[in-house]
């Protein structure tokens, strides 16, 4: 299933540059890795989906699972699939959604996020800073 309908792509785009330009006006009130606008629900969920949705296209695969909860999980860089008897792979990520979006948007990097201790990551491939930035 795909983290977001084509139908709201621009409406999603849109959110992901709110949330952004957001960030980007709270820069320097707050350590980078504790920024997070707060936007109406609907706008959040619509970014983090978008920004989801940029991912898979830039990297995709069945090999590492990133999951925003609530509002979204992809499959992403190739390497080794779900198992038929349980459908993780081998390699996920999960992450909360101010915590996705500053990385997707630049706010932060993957490094100062793992520091911080905001990214949960097992497996080999629990670095996406080659990534990330997605603009």
């Amino acid at each position: 299933m795909a983290v977001i309908r084509k139908t709201d792509i621009t409406t999603g785009m849109q959110a992901f540059d709110d949330w952004c330009a957001a960030a980007r006006a709270l820069e320097g009130t707050a350590p980078r890795t504790d920024i997070a606008p707060r936007l109406p629900r609907p706008t959040m969920a619509l970014a983090v989906r978008y920004s989801l949705h940029m991912l898979e296209l830039k990297a995709p695969g069945p090999g590492v699972e990133v999951r925003v909860a609530p509002w979204g999980a992809i499959k992403i860089l190739d390497g080794p699939a779900s198992d038929p008897h349980n459908l993780t792979p081998p390699d996920v990520i999960e992450l909360d959604p101010d915590v996705w979006l500053r990385v997707a948007g630049g706010i932060t990097t993957w490094a100062e996020e793992r520091e911080v201790g905001h990214i949960s990551a097992v497996g080999e491939r629990d670095d996406l800073s080659a990534l990330l930035p997605l603009g």
